[in-house]
């Protein structure tokens, strides 16, 4: 059975650079980078400012959607970053949409 997209991959235009880090650590510490794409996206920008006893903090966040699977070799997408319109950001979440019989339908990155 064919089940329908829910990112389209007419809507996915603005340019990505994502890098996904494995969970362990090199011998240095750093990060072990799982798989490097460079890709086309949905990507939509979120703003909240937050109001604290002393100051005001503006948090800046996004969602990365992609039709399908970006990396079918990985289990799940634990963390990394990701460079959009020149900014690089951290993936903070990353959800893998499954269809009824498994397959992927689409990843969502949510960014800070």
């Amino acid at each position: 059975m064919h089940f329908p997209n829910l990112i389209l991959p007419q809507f996915c235009k603005t340019p990505i650079k994502v890098t996904v880090n494995t969970e362990g650590v090199s011998e240095d510490g750093e990060p072990i980078k799982a798989i490097e794409l460079d890709l086309k996206c949905n990507y939509q920008d979120k703003v909240m400012t937050v109001l604290s006893d002393q100051q005001k903090i503006v948090k800046i966040s996004g969602s990365a959607y992609f039709c399908g699977d970006i990396a079918p070799n990985l289990a799940t997408l634990s963390g990394g970053r990701v460079n959009v319109f020149g900014i690089d950001r951290n993936i903070l979440d990353s959800r893998k949409s499954r269809n009824p019989d498994g397959t992927v339908n689409h990843t969502y990155l949510g960014l800070e």
